[in-house]
């Protein structure tokens, strides 16, 4: 708090005066949990007062924050990383004068707590706050616009590399990683911030970044992870000596019940689906914990207690995963194309997908997970078709997503699925469909050409293991991390289908056609009352049926009509006769004594 003070982050309150514009913050320390000794103020602007916070009075305006898993898949683009961080990024924003009574906290003079609280006001934006993440994107980003002819590398690195506070970023070569360090510092000391904690896997680069500078890169080392010096990259740990992701859970489950099984489970962080196969399975014993009504705080049942016990003791092995930062590996030669791989599957458990991006070069052929997306199949029973179709909408999301966020060029997308139920829907012109699949349909082809969609064999169809789950070990075999053998071949074959929805898909809608009988349209008719207008109604109805529709209805076009109108009730008042006369018109004649009948 002392530092807070003297920074001039915060001052003393002279005018106690209070006109009611005024709140006070109760405020309380929070310590980092691998450094005892570091401690932050957090000011806690949800506490309520009569009813009322701060954070219910704030607006937290538009979302500025960059998509995280877009931050970590741009992370991986190229051969050398970068990390840093911007020092109290919160504090180097200041707060409008007229608005930072609303800031006020009590503290001790010096610190003594011996002595009365006095009456202090922040003057810059807290860690609390609902507002300031927005004001301090927004000010990072403006600062980035105003200097971007000057200073164009930064400028898209702070923009498109920052989330939040924590700036990473990956460049192809050692000499543009320094021209972007210069050009950072620079245009975030026009807005008196400061970079600091600079973190590489390219010592050159890093032994330039300490030189003069001791204090820009971090030195926590995480010594009870089995391979040091790793680091944490937005909660994703990274070896910078190895250049690979790993996994470092460390558990404390709680008691074995709904709500210490959903906290346990959703622990282990993994925004980019690397481990989404063995997350599944824990997710299948919340679910099952779900359906069988078991409340949040009773204990997990006795027979699925040997699933969760065995998923505990496998996450330990989740250290033994490593996961190759960069997509491009070292010594590949020139790049010939790339290509992005989308797999989808679903099973009666659960659904999902994973992409890879398949590298073809002069040398050789590599391929690299880029995220993948497990989910339970719904309580609700829905059909296998349908969640095959589903998780083929995912891989289609999951497309316009890497579009978006990837910066280096794909030459070509593939779409597979082992379901030719999907297949049909997808390439399929001609049917109508109920609005379930409809809805789907419709949105996968607004994203994706349907001819970029192949079968797949299941056998082959590494997104299997995301609708099914495996354990730490299944996992690490399969080819979940490296795709199906054929995207190694040079020359890919790809199975074009096109097959038809099953006759008696429950989810082809069946057009029925319904023959109205004559009477009908005299019910019908009868309804209007006036002549001229019943003449109006029929002239149009014949219209409709020759399909001219333009121009006013002529004195002819109401004399057929007449004429309609005067047929229909003579086959209702006649019925039987007519009845007669289909069968035989000579014996109609003969009976009544027509000597002619028109019928038309």
């Amino acid at each position: 708090m002392e530092k807070i003070i003297e920074a001039g982050d915060a001052g003393e309150v002279y005018d106690a005066s209070n006109d009611g514009s005024t709140w006070y913050i109760p405020h309380h320390g929070v310590y980092h949990p691998r450094n005892p000794g570091k401690i932050r103020v957090v000011f806690d602007c949800s506490a309520k007062f009569r009813n009322t916070s701060l954070n219910d009075h704030l607006l937290t305006g538009p979302d500025l924050i960059n998509a995280l898993p877009g931050v970590l898949c741009r992370f991986r683009e190229h051969r050398i990383a970068l990390t840093c961080d911007v020092e109290s990024m919160f504090h180097r924003f200041h707060v409008n004068p007229g608005d930072r009574d609303f800031l006020r906290f009590l503290w001790w003079k010096d610190g003594d707590t011996r002595t009365e609280p006095r009456e202090y006001r922040m003057r810059v934006h807290i860690f609390g706050a609902s507002s300031s993440p927005g004001c301090a994107n927004y000010g990072f980003k403006h600062l980035a616009n105003k200097y971007q002819e000057k200073y164009p590398l930064a400028a898209a690195f702070i923009q498109r590399n920052f989330y939040v506070d924590d700036g990473l970023i990956s460049v192809e070569t050692e000499e543009e990683a320094r021209q972007l360090i210069r050009e950072a510092n620079e245009i975030c000391a026009k807005g008196q911030l400061h970079l600091h904690k600079f973190v590489s896997n390219n010592k050159g680069l890093l032994d330039a970044i300490l030189e003069g500078k001791p204090d820009t890169t971090t030195k926590e080392v995480d010594l009870n992870y089995n391979i040091v010096p790793t680091q944490s990259v937005l909660g994703v740990k990274w070896n910078t000596v190895m250049d690979t992701f790993a996994f470092n859970v460390t558990l404390n489950p709680g008691a074995a019940s709904r709500r210490g099984i959903l906290s346990t489970v959703a622990s282990v962080y993994d925004p980019l689906g690397f481990i989404a196969p063995f997350l599944l399975a824990g997710k299948r014993v919340l679910q099952e914990m779900c359906k069988q009504g078991v409340g949040w705080d009773e204990p997990l049942p006795s027979e699925l207690k040997p699933r969760w016990e065995s998923w505990i003791k496998d996450v330990d092995n989740l250290k033994l995963v490593q996961i190759q930062r960069c997509f491009i590996p070292d010594n590949i030669g020139s790049i010939e194309k790339m290509e992005l791989h989308h797999f989808s599957d679903a099973s009666t458990t659960g659904y999902g997908q994973c992409t890879y991006l398949r590298i073809v070069s002069t040398k050789k052929v590599h391929c690299t997970l880029v995220m993948g997306k497990a989910r339970v199949a719904p309580i609700k029973v829905v059909t296998v078709p349908r969640l095959e179709l589903v998780a083929a909408t995912v891989s289609a999301t999951i497309s316009n997503f890497l579009k978006e966020e990837l910066d280096i060029k794909v030459d070509k997308e593939y779409f597979w699925t082992d379901s030719q139920v999907v297949l049909g829907y997808i390439k399929n012109d001609a049917r109508r469909f109920h609005v379930f699949v409809a809805n789907r349909v419709q949105r996968i082809r607004d994203s994706t050409d349907p001819n970029q969609w192949s079968y797949v064999d299941t056998k082959q169809n590494p997104a299997d293991h995301a609708s099914r789950g495996l354990t730490v070990g299944e996992l690490i075999n399969s080819n979940w991390f490296t795709g199906p053998e054929f995207l190694w071949d040079r020359e890919l074959i790809t199975i074009k289908q096109c097959p038809e929805p099953i006759i008696g898909d429950p989810e082809v809608r069946v057009l029925k056609t319904m023959l109205t009988e004559t009477k009908n349209f005299l019910d019908r008719f009868s309804r209007l009352t006036n002549w001229n207008r019943l003449l109006n109604v029929v002239a149009r109805i014949k219209r409709l049926a020759n399909k001219s529709l333009s121009g006013c209805i002529s004195v002819r076009e109401r004399e057929l009509a007449s004429f309609a109108l005067i047929s229909i009730a003579q086959r209702e008042a006649w019925e039987e006769e007519f009845g007669v006369l289909n069968k035989n018109p000579n014996q109609l004649t003969k009976k009544v004594g027509f000597t002619h009948l028109t019928l038309s």
